[in-house]
């Protein structure tokens, strides 16, 4: 990982954060393994997630694996020599995983401080939350900050005129060769402000954007998840016996029913109606629209939102899950993250 400013910011896999956005804003992202038939994989490496949903629908047994504390220590010493004074480490639920338990053991020895983070969520639930101590590392200003970085469209949009105003700087098309090739990097580094955010400020923002969303999702089966031991027999009932198609959402960091639907199609259009009612007491959000192995409904579900949430939906991503939240939730995952802007 090359450090970017003073803070650097690191997460864990399933965080699912589209493909490109950990490299755009400098975050470095620690795998989990994915176990399929007693060999394992490496999540994003060497296992994409087709290769979950080929796994699971085959009926092959799958499951996960936390890093190792190493794989922690080897990306906090990586941030250290690239010029980090700390660190925030930021992760999925410990009540789902051990994973930010291997992250706190390796910050006890790590060569630079380390802030651990619980967002007590999953998914973009986690990403949101790295990216905003990423920005808040970064000093990136609030009209900048876009999960498509900052050479993507949302970011554009707040540089209206650019191009033209250029014309009106003589001389200066010949000195950009002068520059560095990081040079379309470096531009949004003059919107920075100059005090850089201390460890705790890029903390706590990754806090309080992880404690401030709002997680839903849709399962095609509930027995994945009871299987993983991340839903209780009881509440799995509602699917296997009762034929229900419960609305799950995570709280306290643990995954709990939140409403009960009698079919997939009224679960969809409940899950669209919880999503926006999410966002109700926000001025303007940012959405992330998770699927494992239906590409199509959740970009069906993410422009359904836009549409009903308008010019108070800042940003939508679609994105899958990943394989390693997909090996629990199995497939037909359909979920929705919701995040103030």
């Amino acid at each position: 990982m090359r450090a970017r400013h003073r803070v650097a910011v690191v997460t864990d896999s399933t965080a699912a954060l589209p493909p490109g956005v950990a490299a755009r804003w400098g975050i470095d992202v620690v795998p989990l393994d994915v176990v399929v038939d007693g060999c394992r994989h490496t999540e994003g490496v060497d296992f994409a997630p087709a290769d979950l949903v080929a796994a699971l629908r085959a009926g092959v047994k799958v499951s996960t694996s936390q890093p190792a504390p190493e794989a922690f220590s080897r990306a906090y010493a990586r941030a250290g020599t690239a010029g980090a004074s700390a660190v925030v480490s930021v992760h999925l639920s410990g009540e789902l995983s051990g994973t930010v338990g291997s992250a706190r053991s390796a910050a006890e020895r790590a060569p630079l401080p380390v802030h651990v983070v619980d967002t007590r969520s999953a998914a973009m639930g986690i990403g949101f939350a790295a990216l905003a101590a990423a920005w808040e590392a970064a000093g990136v200003p609030d009209e900048a900050r876009s999960v498509a970085g900052p050479a993507g469209p949302a970011t554009a949009r707040h540089l209206p005129g650019l191009a033209a105003d250029l014309r009106h700087l003589p001389g200066l098309a010949a000195d950009l060769r002068h520059l560095p090739e990081r040079a379309a990097e470096l531009i949004p580094g003059l919107l920075r402000r100059a005090e850089p955010a201390s460890a705790d400020q890029v903390a706590d923002a990754a806090r309080a954007a992880a404690s401030a969303s709002t997680l839903w999702f849709l399962v095609d089966s509930l027995e994945h998840l009871r299987r993983g031991g991340r839903l209780s027999a009881a509440a799995a009932a509602l699917g296997t016996v009762l034929g229900l198609r419960p609305l799950l959402t995570v709280v306290d960091g643990r995954v709990v029913v939140g409403e009960k639907v009698r079919t997939r199609r009224a679960a969809r259009e409940r899950l669209e109606a919880v999503a926006v009612a999410a966002a109700g007491p926000h001025e303007r959000v940012r959405l992330a629209v998770h699927h494992t192995g239906d590409a199509a409904a959740a970009a069906d579900l993410a422009a359904r939102l836009a549409g009903s949430l308008d010019a108070r939906c800042r940003e939508v991503v679609v994105c899958d899950a990943g394989a390693v939240l997909g090996a629990h939730a199995g497939p037909g995952l359909l979920a929705v993250v919701v995040s103030p802007a």
